[in-house]
């Protein structure tokens, strides 16, 4: 997998990640501290986290003895660009559906056959 998109989406596949990365919304976290709400081994953690610093969704400073991981938000960026183009595709579908309901409804209403 070495396309920057392919390591995102398989970074995001997996909740415990999400969860890494929902932390990461509200500021720098150490290792500890996102493992907290885990029950897993601190290796595991470690591991995610590699995933999502690989992906690029991650980076980990140093700040004398901790290194603090915080989120980076471009290949989130870049995953959301890729999604826009579907979530257009179902605004619209849903905008002519919208319409096709309105005009069943309107022939209803007027008494007219559909």
């Amino acid at each position: 997998m070495t396309d920057p998109l392919s390591r995102t989406l398989s970074a995001l596949a997996d909740p415990t990640r999400r969860a890494i990365l929902a932390r990461l919304v509200t500021g720098e976290a150490t290792v500890n501290e996102l493992a907290e709400p885990f029950d897993i081994s601190l290796p595991a953690i470690s591991r995610h986290l590699k995933v999502l610093e690989t992906a690029g969704l991650i980076s980990r400073g140093r700040k004398a003895q901790w290194r603090p991981c915080r989120l980076e938000p471009g290949q989130l960026k870049a995953v959301d660009g890729w999604l826009e183009r579907y979530r257009r595709f179902w605004e619209d579908s849903f905008d002519r559906m919208d319409l096709y309901l309105a005009s069943l409804q309107k022939g209803s209403i007027d008494g007219e056959p559909n």
